[in-house]
């Protein structure tokens, strides 16, 4: 009987390897494993053998079985993968080409406006030291809320605020100050450096909130930094920006992580949709901003004793907003292509 299992395993073997088709595969399976199948037919007669015979041809049964289960897998597997290849090698299109972008119904490609200003943003704060880093999307309790100095009574902590995933342990980060603590973690002050990307917020979307967003967060830390050092780097930042001298003024806001806190405002010209840039003339809230807490440096594993520091959150999409005169914020998410078009010459 074992001569007839290592027979048929042999032949299964050699059966398989010819299959070019799923159907094949799971017909050969059921020949060979079915009900009325050729290992069910060898089997019958195991009543017949020895206690000593059916303690070799029970194991080995078994272990023929998985060999079988674990080779129809792969080649299903196998099949599946070489149809998916050859219907994208059919409909495949190579963007890098115009005819492609014809195909499309496209002319020309474009990079999207808020890519455009991280980039530029980013660049910017690389020319005057800073480093760039990046963090996850998917934080902990510690990392969004607890390192940051806000306490487990803050409403920002509800639900109602924040996406928290099931086991109400990790969330979708709702700023990129995760960034921060991360830095502080990794880094021995003095450093600065800055962190852009998406974070995510319960908000009830309309022209100036999106329940995704794009932020740049960025600190400094050393010994006897002031204020005066944030005004200089953030005036230093709008003017490479907007390509002048920006006005700006500070007013005092409320932050749990910064202390004292501000908020960095710039005069702009509210766009208007028809005629471009308006007449009218007003303040902007553009960044919060502040002097780091001597418990977040605590929390990043910081002597505040030692060393001091700025830090502040830009938003991106509200600075592409004012750069190119965007009424609504709705349009940077809404994947339109003659949306991005018309930046392509920007």
């Amino acid at each position: 009987m074992l001569d007839k299992l290592n027979a048929l395993e042999k032949d299964f073997n050699g059966q398989i390897v010819n299959c070019l088709k799923q159907a094949d595969v799971l017909n050969l399976k059921s020949q060979i494993l079915g009900k009325k199948g050729s290992l069910s037919e060898i089997l019958k007669s195991l009543k017949d053998a020895t206690p000593e015979q059916r303690k070799e041809i029970g194991p080995r049964s078994n272990e023929i079985k998985q060999n079988i289960e674990k080779s129809v897998q792969s080649k299903l597997s196998e099949i599946e993968i070489k149809e998916v290849n050859e219907k994208l090698s059919k409909n495949k299109l190579d963007f890098s080409l115009r005819d492609s972008l014809l195909e499309l119904g496209l002319r020309d490609g474009g990079i999207h406006p808020v890519a455009k200003i991280q980039r530029e943003v980013e660049d910017i704060f690389v020319s005057m030291g800073f480093d760039v880093l990046d963090g996850p999307h998917i934080e902990d309790d510690w990392h969004n809320f607890g390192a940051l100095n806000i306490p487990e009574t803050h409403p920002a902590r509800d639900m109602q605020d924040t996406f928290w995933f099931k086991d109400m342990k990790h969330l979708l980060r709702t700023h990129t100050s995760t960034i921060q603590v991360r830095g502080m973690e990794a880094k021995k002050p003095p450093f600065k450096f800055v962190g852009p990307g998406k974070v995510f917020r319960c908000e009830r979307t309309d022209a100036t909130h999106e329940m995704c967003f794009h932020q740049l967060e960025g600190m400094m830390v050393g010994k006897d930094i002031t204020v005066g050092n944030l005004i200089y780097f953030m005036k230093t930042l709008l003017k490479e920006i907007f390509k002048k001298d920006m006005e700006v003024r500070l007013r005092p806001g409320f932050f749990p992580f910064v202390e004292p806190g501000f908020e960095l405002d710039i005069r702009w010209k509210k766009p208007d949709p028809k005629k471009g840039e308006s007449e009218h003339s007003g303040w902007l809230e553009l960044l919060p901003c502040g002097m780091v807490h001597p418990n977040v440096l605590k929390a990043g594993g910081i002597d505040p004793g030692e060393y001091n520091g700025f830090a502040f959150g830009l938003g991106l999409d509200r600075l592409v907003m004012v750069r190119y005169a965007i009424e609504d914020i709705r349009h940077l998410h809404s994947g339109d292509l003659r949306f991005n078009k018309q930046f392509k010459s920007h």
